[in-house]
Parts: structure tokens; sequence; C-alpha cells
């Protein structure tokens, strides 16, 4: 996405993000547990002011974070985004800046996170309190799958494979997920996870198109009730943009080794861009997405995004 866009959408979810907590700020947030919205609320405004220390002094701050207990937390808020802004807007998406992900180390991908950060906040937010939850757009919402999938999940896996090593299968397991014309395929292996991007209009062999009376499985529904695998590694949760360092290595076409076996995915998930956002951040049910194929695979693509979305 371009940065004028990013820089929108950031604007305005966090106005939407601080009109909903004026609603409840004691209010608790299933997304976040042992969190209210004041936690949420101050939890948001923290990481803006961290990418601020970051830009400003191009490196991570020590002692991190400061007492800001005295603050009401709504005009904290408040004042982090104002200065998140300021930097954002006097500096060039390319220039350098200390971030998390390894392959990119710029203020661009900080305008990209931090768009990604709020909206998920936002819904955070709308979802304890009750209120309409806003639509999230749809350029938006596949710029954040893309993030997520390739981010948090890939490149989490190598980074950090002791967070995943409880939920990662024994042996390859190939999911495709679509939201609108965007197309991404997952393989899911003992050591790691491999991220993909391929045509939408590209039906993998073996799997039924998600969509449409051919599939036999309504939108939302899942053609057998095995439950969720149990085992996700315990640990500190850490909320959305809070890994201490990360990085995942772009997948470029063909690297998945989709030969013999592996040649089609096993299962094939669809929603809409928000929809599918939203359930890899585990913020909907389970059945919020369709899928065809093996339920195990979609389970297991549900489980290994435990950790990388805590």
């Amino acid at each position: 996405m371009l940065r004028v866009r990013l820089l929108e959408c950031l604007a305005a979810d966090q106005a939407r993000l601080r009109q909903v907590a004026l609603t409840d700020l004691t209010a608790a947030v299933p997304g976040c547990p042992d969190w209210n919205v004041e936690d949420l609320v101050r939890h948001v405004a923290v990481i803006y002011l961290h990418k601020v220390e970051c830009m400003r002094s191009g490196r991570a701050p020590q002692d991190w974070p400061p007492d800001l207990s005295d603050e009401e937390p709504v005009a904290l808020l408040d004042r982090a985004y104002r200065a998140l802004r300021g930097e954002f807007d006097s500096r060039d998406a390319a220039a350098a800046a200390p971030t998390w992900y390894d392959p990119d180390q710029t203020v661009g991908f900080w305008i990209r996170r931090m768009a990604q950060e709020t909206v998920i906040h936002r819904l955070d937010a709308e979802l304890a309190t009750g209120q309409p939850v806003a639509d999230i757009p749809a350029d938006l919402a596949t710029d954040g799958i893309d993030e997520v999938l390739r981010l948090f999940l890939s490149y989490g896996t190598r980074r950090w494979p002791e967070d995943f090593s409880a939920v990662l299968p024994p042996s390859a397991v190939l999911v495709r997920v679509t939201a609108g014309p965007a197309s991404w395929l997952i393989r899911l292996g003992p050591h790691g996870v491999e991220v993909e991007s391929v045509p939408a209009d590209a039906a993998p062999a073996g799997v039924e198109s998600p969509t449409g009376a051919e599939s036999g499985v309504m939108p939302g529904k899942r053609a057998a009730p095995t439950a969720l695998e149990s085992g996700v590694a315990s640990g500190q949760r850490v909320a959305p943009g809070q890994r201490v360092a990360s990085g995942a290595k772009s997948v470029g076409a063909g690297s998945l080794g989709m030969d013999g076996d592996d040649a089609g995915a096993t299962a094939s998930i669809s929603a809409a861009p928000d929809q599918l956002l939203r359930w890899l951040w585990r913020r909907s049910a389970e059945d919020a997405v369709s899928w065809t194929g093996d339920r195990a695979a979609v389970d297991r693509l549900r489980l290994a995004l435990g950790p990388a979305t805590q």
C-alpha cells in the first residue's frame, strides 16, 4: 500500500479507537486477556511512543516503557499519536529506522506496522465495548493478511522457533488462503512456515473451489465437527506489534517445493479480506471463514497462528 493510504487508515482508526474508548474504559477486551479498554489504550500509546524513540534516536530505547501512569489514558493516546504523526510526516518512508524485522529497517516499515496495529486494536475496543464494528477497508485488510502471514507467522517461526515448536506439524501441510483477488499458499512444516503469493485464479490440485455450489460447504461452515488440536506453547502474551525482533524472508515463486505430494494444497480457506484478517488475528470465531478440503489442515493453521498473534 502507498504511504499516503496507510497514513489515512492510521488516522481513521486512531480516531475511531479514541471515540470508542471514551464509551467505557473499564470494559474487558476479549482479544487481549487480562486487559480492559484503558489498558488497551495505554498499550497503543506506549507502542506509538516507542516508535517515536526508535526514529529519533536511531536505536531501540532502553529501560522501556517509561512510567506514564500519571497521564489520563486518552490524553496519553492523543499525545503519542501527535508525536508519531510528527515523525512520520517529517521523514521519508525510505529513511533508516531500527525495526524488529531484519529485512526492512525503514520508517516505511513502521508506517505499515502502526496502521495494522491500530486497526486490530480499534477492533478490540469495539468488541470490548459492544460498539458497532467499523468495516476494515479491503486494501488495508489485504495488506494486513500479507503482513501477518509473512512477518508474524512465517518469519516468526524462524526468529522465535521455541514459541512454535509445539504447534507446527511433524510433516508438511499446505493450505491455500484466498481473500478477494489475493491468494497465498502456506506450507507448515516441522521447521517453520513458508508463504508464497499465488494467482487467485490458479486453483490448486486436489482442492475444490472454496466458494460456489460445487464446494458443498456453505460460507462460514465446516464439513466436520473435529475439535481444534490442543498443545499451544505457553508463554507470555505479546500483543500485535510487540515482538522484539523478527524476520520473514520473502518466499519466491516455486520455493515451496510443490512437487509430488505437495503439488496441491490439502485445504482451502476463503473469506472477504476484512473477515479473513480478523480470523487470522484470532479476533473472530473459528467458523468465520469458508473452507474445503482437510479439516485437520485448517485447524493446524489456526493452531500455528496462536503464538504468532498473541
